[in-house]
């Protein structure tokens, strides 16, 4: 049974309590388990290969634990459709236990995933990604409790840091109040330093030649930064962001034909330092290539889980492709 994330408050672990929560929004799925989590003294967490390994021995600790003693909360982490038959056996013989399930992001055609949605007495919730509006009052409501002073700039700097995700919005958040504590006065650049821009300046430079079709600009950026394997993860998140966000002006623009007034009619409201920057990205792309580069960005993501040592290749030969694909005017 599919719920929303909003309507987790329905939840009633006595009577729904295997529940499946899956996609890319760290933060908001970990809230939700300590919401769900605040009524059990007995927790055990596992992760997938854990289980995996001896999965005889986690089937008979279950269905033990749940028979004799108070009632416990398992979390299994990190789960894709190899546990599928596992948790549809605990299903079947019935326990009185609560199970969580985190996965990441999982196609319409997953087992695991399909399992969950059909099962009447199973809870599915999928989290996508927090839109830059709501991560914009938590970041207000935030500061407001606290009484920090902080422009809103800065906020949007802070929320474009997040990529969709308010669970690393609440560590940035946290890193602010910490250092508003010793008294020190929240300078631009203190924020800056403290949430870690300068050092992602690069990637964001990176993206944005990109979207600009600047290949000539994003080979040097490439050449003069050292990128990890793991950084390519968050390189792709971001594409993805500022894609989808430029997709949104794309069908504006494309609608009213007039660039400032795409720009000026933007929200959130685009930073001057930006205009330009978008301005030639919003010329570079219609809408149906963008949403091309949307498909093509996600299935990147997998092709890379799959072949992490790979990953830098792969992402350099893709960003280097879209930025010497034909411009869309």
């Amino acid at each position: 049974m599919i719920i929303k994330s909003f309507e987790a408050n329905k939840i009633k672990t006595s009577k729904n309590n295997i529940i499946l929560m899956y996609g890319r929004n760290e933060g908001l799925k970990r809230q939700l388990t300590e919401e769900l989590s605040s009524n059990f003294n007995d927790i055990e967490i596992y992760e997938e290969k854990e289980i995996l390994d001896n999965s005889n021995k986690f089937i008979e600790n279950i269905l033990n634990k749940s028979l004799f003693s108070n009632k416990q909360m398992f979390i299994i982490r990190r789960a894709t459709d190899k546990i599928h038959k596992i948790l549809e056996e605990i299903n079947l013989k019935g326990i009185s236990d609560t199970i969580i399930v985190h996965s990441d992001n999982l196609e319409k055609k997953s087992k695991l995933r399909s399992y969950f949605e059909k099962d009447k007495q199973l809870i599915c919730i999928p989290f996508y990604p927090d839109n830059d509006q709501t991560l914009s009052k938590i970041a207000i409501e935030f500061f407001k409790k606290r009484n920090i002073f902080i422009s809103q700039l800065n906020i949007n700097q802070i929320v474009t840091k997040s990529l969709g995700d308010r669970g690393i919005l609440y560590n940035e958040l946290l890193k602010i109040e910490n250092f508003s504590k010793s008294g020190k006065k929240l300078t631009d650049e203190i924020i800056k330093k403290l949430i870690n821009l300068s050092e992602n300046h690069s990637i964001s430079e990176l993206i944005d030649n990109c979207l600009e079709k600047n290949k000539i600009k994003l080979i040097k950026i490439l050449n003069e930064n050292i990128y990890s394997n793991d950084d390519c993860i968050i390189i792709l998140r971001t594409l993805l962001t500022k894609s989808k966000k430029l997709l949104i002006l794309s069908k504006e623009y494309e609608k009213n034909k007039n660039i400032d007034l795409t720009i000026s009619t933007s929200k959130p409201p685009i930073f001057w330092k930006e205009k330009e920057t978008t301005k030639r990205q919003i010329k570079s792309w219609k809408p149906q290539k963008l949403k091309l580069l949307i498909y093509k960005i996600n299935e990147l993501e997998l092709i890379i889980k799959k072949n992490f040592n790979n990953s830098l290749n792969l992402l350099t030969d893709f960003l280097l492709a879209q930025s010497g694909s034909k411009t869309n005017n």
